[in-house]
C-alpha cells in the first residue's frame, strides 16, 4: 500500500518573483514557516522556581506578611495613622463646635440631678450660691450643685415636647405636624432668647464670666417649670396650671438672680473701678442684665405653655 499523499507545506514565498526572493532561502527547501510571535515577558518560572508565573506579575510572598515583626510594624503604623487622622479631624471640628467644653456641662450624675431639681423647685432654702473653681476652670457639675449644666435643660426640653404631645392627644388635637411645630417653636424661642441676651451684653459693654453655653443652660431650666405647670393642668385644669406657673416663675426668678449674681465679673477687676461714676454705672448695667434675664423667663414660660391648656375656640 502506498503512503497517502499530503499537500506540500505552505511556502509564503512560492509565488514571489524570482528576483525578489530573499538570499539563502533555498536551504529551507520549500519548508519555511513563520517564526513564533514575540513574547514581551518570558516566563522565567520554568527556569527558576522562585520566580512568580509570568501571567501573575510580582507579588509579595504570604510568608513575609505572616512574620510577627512585620505584622506588628504594620499594625502600629496603621494605629498611628488612624490616631493622627482623628486628631486632625478633632482639631478642625473644635474650631466650630467646642466639644471639650460641652463635655463639662454633661458631667453629671444621679445625685446631682436630684439635688439640682430640688434646688430649682425650692431655691429659697439654699444659702451658699458660690461657685468653686479649679486651675483649669469651674468644678464639674457632679461636684458642684451651683454649676450650670446642659443635661437637665436638654432632658426637660425633650420631656416638654412629649408632655405637649400627651396633652394635645387628650384634647384630640394631636398630629405629627403639630408636634413638630411645637418642638421647632420652642427651640426657635430659645435661640432668640440667647441672641437677645448676647446683644444686650454687647451693647451695654458688660464684662462677665458668663459664656454662651451658660446662658443656654440657665435659659433651659424654665422647661422644668413648664412641665410641672402643664401636668398640673391635667389634674386641676387652668387653676392648677396658673398656680404651678406662678410658683415656678417665682422660684426660677429667685434662682437665676442669686446664681447669675455670682457669675458676674467682680467689680474690683473692672478697668474702671477707680472712677466712682463708672463704678456705679457698671453696677446698674449688671443689675439691669440680671433683671432682664430673670424677668423674661415667666413670659416665655407662659407663651410656650398657655396654648396647651386653652384649646382654640372653633369657628362657627
Amino acid at each position: 500500500m502506498s503512503a497517502p499523499a499530503y499537500p506540500p507545506p505552505y511556502n509564503p514565498y512560492a509565488s514571489a518573483v524570482p528576483g525578489n526572493m530573499p538570499p539563502n532561502m533555498n536551504m529551507y527547501d520549500g519548508r519555511y514557516v513563520l517564526p513564533p510571535p514575540y513574547t514581551a515577558s518570558p516566563d522565567y518560572s520554568r527556569i527558576h522556581p522562585s520566580f512568580p508565573p509570568a501571567d501573575q506579575g510580582f507579588s509579595i510572598p504570604s510568608q513575609f506578611l505572616n512574620e510577627p515583626l512585620v505584622a506588628n510594624v504594620a499594625m502600629q503604623y496603621g494605629q498611628a495613622l488612624v490616631g493622627s487622622g482623628k486628631q486632625l479631624v478633632g482639631q478642625e471640628l473644635e474650631k466650630y463646635v467646642p466639644f471639650s467644653r460641652i463635655k463639662y456641662y454633661f458631667a453629671v450624675d444621679t445625685r446631682y440631678v436630684t439635688k439640682k431639681l430640688g434646688l430649682l423647685f425650692f431655691p429659697f432654702t439654699h444659702s451658699d450660691w458660690s461657685l468653686r473653681y479649679e486651675q483649669d476652670g469651674p468644678v464639674q457639675p457632679r461636684y458642684e450643685i451651683n454649676a450650670p449644666d446642659l443635661y437637665i435643660p436638654t432632658m426637660a426640653y425633650v420631656t416638654y415636647v412629649l408632655v405637649a404631645g400627651l396633652v394635645l392627644g387628650m384634647q384630640d388635637r394631636f398630629t405629627p405636624e403639630v408636634l413638630s411645630i411645637q418642638a421647632s417653636t420652642a427651640l426657635a424661642w430659645t435661640v432668640f432668647e440667647i441672641i437677645v441676651e448676647l446683644i444686650t451684653m454687647y451693647i451695654t459693654n458688660i464684662q462677665t464670666n458668663l459664656k454662651t453655653l451658660d446662658l443656654i443652660a440657665y435659659g433651659g431650666y424654665k422647661y422644668v417649670g413648664i412641665i410641672f405647670a402643664v401636668l398640673l393642668s391635667i389634674l386641676f385644669h387652668k387653676t392648677g396650671y396658673f398656680i404651678g406657673l406662678i410658683y415656678c416663675s417665682m422660684s426660677l426668678i429667685f434662682f437665676l438672680v442669686r446664681t447669675l449674681k455670682v457669675q458676674i465679673l467682680p467689680i474690683g477687676t473692672s478697668p474702671s473701678h477707680h472712677d466712682p461714676y463708672m463704678h456705679n454705672s457698671g453696677n446698674k448695667r449688671r443689675m439691669y442684665l440680671l433683671l432682664f434675664v430673670a424677668g423674661i423667663q415667666p413670659f416665655l414660660m407662659w407663651w410656650l405653655s398657655f396654648h396647651l391648656i386653652s384649646p382654640p375656640v372653633p369657628k362657627s
